[in-house]
């Protein structure tokens, strides 16, 4: 019996966020080709980019009658392409704070927060780098049509390729120039636990609102293939992630160990000696 014993402490630990140093090496807010403070400028270029695309969307079509007025910027926000995209915007600004706050102090505030956070904000990163290659999937593949005229209008094509090509670029972006390491696999879980919660807006929605956000969502026009569509969105929302991992590692690989580079890092030299012994590694003195 005593060889199958489980202590409590082996069962509490299934339910911690870790016990090691959190990203020790600054992964999440280095780049392997930008020095810090280039990367914090890129992100937060883009942040803003999205961030003016999301309100001028919303004041322009409050002022245009003919595009919904302001009824069609509130029922926006159950679009899963806006959502996303807001979910994107802000990354981008809270990576790019984390990115400014470790070139100038060498401390990221992500290194401060507490444990859950540090780790939400891994899955974070797992959602900016897998939705948008959904949203935009989905959106060209299925929703947009093939064989159909181009947007009528500049702001038309603008607003939607902001959102539904851009917003692929940006998590390109995230993949392949920053030092971010492959994201465990228990992400896949909660990503799906996401797009099941984000399905039971989309239903609410037509019960509150009266609208479908999407139309292979309507039994009405699809009948039973509503449910392949929702089974083929989660699978396709594994793939995406599978494949993200895959690239990722394969960035670490040829970037660090084919080619040498390690990393662009804050040049900091030690500020006590006591912080060497303890092993504090703040990224001063790598290169």
């Amino acid at each position: 019996m005593s060889s199958v014993a489980v202590s409590s402490d082996q069962v509490l630990s299934a339910f911690k966020f870790g016990t090691g140093n959190w990203d020790p090496e600054h992964r999440f807010e280095t780049s392997w080709l930008f020095p810090p403070y280039v990367l914090f400028a890129l992100r937060l270029l883009m942040s803003l980019y999205a961030f003016i695309t999301l309100l001028f969307n919303i004041g322009y079509q409050c002022t245009h009658d003919d595009l919904g007025g302001c009824e069609a910027s509130r029922a926006e926000f159950s679009f899963f392409t806006v959502l996303t995209y807001w979910g994107l915007a802000f990354y981008m600004l809270i990576a790019s704070i984390h990115t400014f706050t470790y070139a100038r102090y060498s401390n990221p505030f992500l290194a401060r927060f507490p444990r859950p956070l540090q780790v939400l904000h891994a899955l974070f990163y797992s959602t900016v780098t897998t939705f948008p290659f959904l949203v935009t999937i989905v959106y060209w593949g299925v929703l947009y049509g093939y064989g159909s005229a181009w947007f009528p209008t500049v702001y038309g094509a603008w607003s939607n390729i902001s959102q539904h090509a851009m917003n692929s670029l940006f998590a390109l972006f995230e993949i392949f120039l920053t030092r971010v390491d492959p994201q465990p696999w228990m992400h896949a879980l909660w990503l799906i636990v996401i797009m099941a919660l984000y399905l039971a807006l989309a239903y609410l929605t037509k019960a509150t609102k009266g609208f479908y956000v999407y139309p292979f969502l309507d039994p009405g026009k699809t009948g039973s293939l509503v449910a392949v569509y929702i089974f083929g969105i989660g699978a396709a929302t594994l793939v995406i992630f599978a494949i993200v991992k895959s690239v990722v590692w394969m960035r670490r690989w040829l970037t660090e160990e084919k080619l040498g580079q390690h990393g662009k890092f804050a040049d900091f030299p030690p500020r006590n000696i006591q912080e060497v012994e303890l092993g504090d590694i703040n990224g001063a003195g790598i290169k």
